[in-house]
């Protein structure tokens, strides 16, 4: 007992040291070009804010409850990521009219693919069984695939601009759904049906340190808001630091430039997959769900309305519309996703098929 009374009273310095240094860190870094030493030392920093960034997450979550803490997570993470998005497109270079479209496709995949596959696959493999909400998932699903769907899909096939682009009146209209949709969402969500995401009733996990906690503080949970941001800012400076790194390993080895949006999803969404884990291992999958698929809808629900205003002063062309691998993998993550949340269960089956679907997404990626 007393060794485990001191490692927690340990953790949460170690949670406020994380995200401090590593703004030192960033402060340090930003706009300078690095040795490969100094860029080691960011990545480390990097992955020290991840993990404090999902420690106050769960502080949070605790105080105010489902579904409002995976929303929190998603929307500051997500808010975040579209500074990062804007000031690489901004700062021109090979690749930056297509930024946005394989960084918002790339969040998609590994949260609706990734984090979903290996949140049932950790859930069932403890649990025999994840269970969640077939009413809550399934509407959140509906949501991803629609908002997908008009601004990553339909400007494939619009015929007024060439290319996969939309034209003014086409990226307003698309803008402007996308927010009312997520918008929508949240208030269901949140409001209207929240019981729809809530988790299911199981068994009670003692080893669940929540289940005989007492809430954080209003002032703890303030306080963890606060790092919480903290640390997702750093998060995504650091990856904004380590990018020029990202961009000559790909170059280098001969990869897509689209690669490039595949690594910065990854980085950006390290704390949702982390907290998604830790959920599906307490028997909380419901809680995991809603950070995929939360974090799927913020990416295009905030991402694609601030850069179709981005576009008035951005140079070059916003191509948004998908190439035909991309689309049938789309495609078949909508088919396979409607068939594991319908039934309210899944098995480690249902979760070694989205991992299949998310390994053969980076492996095309790579290799289209």
């Amino acid at each position: 007992m007393a060794a485990a009374t001191s490692s927690t009273s340990r953790w949460p310095t170690l949670s406020t040291l994380g995200p401090v240094i590593g703004l030192v860190v960033l402060v340090a870094t930003w706009g300078r070009d690095l040795p490969v030493l100094a860029a080691v030392g960011a990545a480390l920093a990097l992955g020290g804010a991840v993990l404090a960034a999902v420690h106050h997450a769960e502080v949070i979550a605790h105080k105010v409850g489902e579904p409002f803490g995976s929303l929190t997570l998603a929307v500051a993470v997500t808010i975040i990521e579209v500074g990062l998005i804007v000031t690489l497109m901004s700062a021109g270079g090979t690749g930056a009219s297509s930024l946005a479209r394989d960084t918002v496709f790339a969040a998609v995949m590994i949260t609706c693919n990734g984090i979903l596959g290996i949140s049932l696959l950790a859930a069932s493999s403890k649990h025999g069984m994840a269970l969640f909400n077939a009413e809550g998932s399934g509407a959140a699903l509906a949501t991803v695939a629609t908002l997908t769907t008009l601004t990553l899909v339909l400007p494939s096939f619009t015929t007024s601009v060439p290319g996969p682009e939309y034209n003014t009146v086409q990226l307003v209209f698309a803008a402007l759904a996308s927010a009312a949709l997520y918008g929508v969402f949240v208030i269901t969500q949140t409001v209207r049906h929240r019981d729809f995401f809530l988790p299911v009733e199981v068994p009670i996990d003692a080893d669940d340190p929540d289940i005989h906690a007492d809430p954080p503080t209003g002032r703890a949970a303030l306080s963890s808001l606060g790092l919480l941001l903290l640390s997702l800012v750093v998060v995504v400076g650091l990856a904004k630091v380590e990018s020029p790194f990202i961009e000559d390993a790909v170059a280098g080895a001969g990869l897509p430039q689209a690669v490039v949006g595949v690594v910065i999803a990854l980085l950006v969404l390290l704390p949702e997959s982390l907290a998604a884990v830790r959920a599906a291992r307490r028997n909380r999958t419901q809680v995991a769900i809603n950070l995929a698929f939360g974090s799927a809808m913020a990416s295009i629900g905030l991402t694609i309305p601030v850069i179709a205003i981005a576009s008035i002063w951005l140079d070059g062309p916003l191509l948004l519309g998908l190439g035909a691998t991309q689309l049938v993998l789309f495609g078949l993550t909508v088919v396979v996703g409607a068939l594991t949340v319908v039934p309210g269960r899944a098995t480690r089956l249902q979760g070694a098929v989205h991992l299949a679907i998310m390994a053969a997404f980076l492996v095309l990626a790579a290799s289209p």
